[in-house]
């Protein structure tokens, strides 16, 4: 099943399902219709929403100010939006960082 993305409100909406607490921050892969992504940092204090948009930030060369956590900023389960890339264009960017 491919990662599900849909364009909104002049950005794109992501997926993601985050482990925290990993023993290194990385773009783990699909899983289901969402991006599987691991963070070092724990959940708590919300370090690890930080860690999260930080590495799809730089994964998908943006800023993080173009990266927000939408929904799930106390669950595994999140989706975010992200702003200054179009939809074409996350496409092969996310193709690349899951082969």
């Amino acid at each position: 099943m491919p990662i599900r993305i849909t364009e909104q409100n002049g950005g794109i909406r992501l997926s993601l399902k985050v482990v925290p607490g990993a023993s290194r921050d990385r773009i783990v892969g699909a899983l289901g219709d969402a991006l599987k992504v691991a963070v070092s940092k724990p959940a708590a204090d919300g370090a690890a929403n930080k860690a999260v948009i930080k590495l799809i930030a730089e994964a998908l060369n943006v800023s993080v100010t173009n990266v927000s956590i939408l929904r799930g900023h106390s669950n595994p389960r999140k989706e975010v939006l992200i702003t200054g890339v179009c939809a074409s264009d996350l496409n092969a960017r996310l193709a690349e960082l899951i082969r």
